[in-house]
């Protein structure tokens, strides 16, 4: 028996995966993807022990189950009169926001009104954590506290005092630092950053030229503006974008940055890539890898001095002010503390292998540290091996090297999946239009197109 030759899994997956995308034009799969949504929502609502999570799930299963109807609807119309404008592309864009308004936007706002008149439990801790930043930013030159403060703090109270996120986090936190109203919650600037990220990722892709140099024809773009609204939807109103937002809300502004990246990259525009991941280093170090890769991608178009200008340069300059009012402050709170040598360890316990091996196993932490080490390499490798030479391939990348990383720290949490969730499905997104049939031919991850 011959094995299966792997370009033609992709290829079959490929297929059943744009079978699936383009179902009743789309609308099937929309209405799966609200309806689970709802599902899990109201399950959230009555299950989950934190209270932002369940006030998040009352209102949200609403606003999904409303998206649901009208999903249903616009499939039923789309039987009687498949070319109403009701059951189009511009109709599906407007459920989408309706369903990010109803189920992250709304659901965050109310909470920082009843947090904002007095309720304590209407926000996570990185809410406090990001306005804290803010505060000690504005007043002292530094986000950070350090080793000795923190220490000096009730041991219940350790945990808040680190800040373990990039120093240009705590400018989401600057407008508490000026006024205790709703409108400074984090929360709500996370969101307005994210909304314009994307917003200028959406864009730019739609400004993307065809790869012949000639407009694209109407099925291409149809299908391109397809690709990005499912995109879309993934950075919103999926359920761990949606709650995370609404009640957390720090790793969605370092999100839309990278998918901005990407689209940029996709947009043949290299150091604007470069510049919008940089943006995205400043705040959190989940962006880093993305980074690294896009240097790659960079180099395979002789560009990479242009994307390394932003990509390294942004988040050097948001640490060095830190460096030198505090260098002890930063080691403790971005190094030491996520890497599990900090005074209080980290609260994040999600059941991924990494987690599992490092507190089943003896020595488990070092076997974890090891195996993820070992990933990193063998993506190293595959880089300098097989660079990606699309931003398709880099978005590929990005996506499984984070999810094998998350599937393997030893303190991770099952929120962070929403990063190569939604890489993965941006990917489609990326390709550029052509006027010829190669439009369908998919890309292998080093971004050459396989033969039919």
């Amino acid at each position: 028996m011959i094995a299966d030759d792997p370009t033609a899994r992709r290829r079959r997956w490929h297929w059943h995966w744009r079978t699936l995308d383009t179902a009743a034009g789309g609308l099937a799969l929309d209405l799966g993807l609200y309806a689970v949504s709802a599902i899990f929502a109201a399950i959230t609502a009555v299950t989950s022990t934190l209270l932002p999570h369940r006030a998040w799930g009352a209102v949200a299963a609403v606003g999904y189950l409303v998206a649901a109807l009208v999903a249903i609807a616009q499939l039923l119309l789309r039987r009687r009169s498949p070319a109403s404008r009701l059951v189009g592309l511009p109709a599906r864009w407007a459920v989408t926001g309706f369903a990010w308004a109803g189920t992250a936007l709304l659901p965050l706002l109310w909470q920082s009104i009843e947090r904002a008149s007095g309720r304590t439990d209407r926000a996570q801790e990185e809410v406090l954590v990001v306005e804290q930043a803010g505060i000690r930013l504005l007043e002292h030159g530094t986000p950070y506290l350090g080793p000795d403060a923190i220490a000096a703090l009730p041991p219940g109270e350790q945990l808040l005092g680190y800040t373990p996120y990039q120093p240009g986090m705590a400018m989401f936190g600057l407008p508490r630092a000026l006024a205790d109203t709703w409108w400074t919650d984090s929360r709500v600037w996370f969101a307005v950053g994210t909304a314009l990220a994307l917003a200028l990722a959406v864009a730019a892709l739609r400004r993307t030229p065809g790869t012949t140099g000639q407009a694209a024809t109407a099925d291409t773009a149809h299908r391109r503006n397809a690709a990005v609204l499912r995109g879309v939807q993934a950075a919103t109103v999926l359920p761990i974008c949606a709650l995370t937002l609404a009640t957390g809300g720090d790793d969605l502004p370092v999100l839309a940055l990278c998918l901005l990246a990407l689209a940029l990259a996709a947009a043949d525009r290299p150091g604007r890539a470069g510049l919008a991941v940089g943006l995205a280093g400043a705040l959190k170090l989940f962006a880093w890898p993305v980074a690294l890769v896009l240097i790659v991608w960079g180099l395979t178009r002789r560009a990479g001095i242009r994307v390394a200008a932003g990509a390294i340069g942004l988040p050097v300059a948001a640490l060095l002010p830190a460096m030198l009012v505090d260098r002890d402050a930063l080691t403790e709170n971005v190094l030491r503390f996520p890497l599990g040598h900090g005074l209080v360890t980290s609260p994040a316990q999600s059941p991924f292998p990494g987690y599992l091996i490092a507190t089943a196993l003896p020595s488990g932490r070092l076997i974890a540290a090891a195996l993820l080490v070992a990933a990193g390499v063998t993506i190293a490798v595959r880089l300098a091996r097989r660079p990606p030479r699309t931003a398709v391939a880099t978005a590929l990348i990005c996506g499984y090297g984070l999810l094998v990383a998350i599937a393997l720290m030893p303190s991770t949490r099952f929120g962070y999946l929403l990063y190569p969730l939604a890489l993965l499905t941006w990917a489609p997104a990326l390709h550029r239009p052509v006027d010829t049939p190669t439009a369908s031919v998919p890309a292998d991850l080093s971004g050459r197109t396989t033969s039919a």
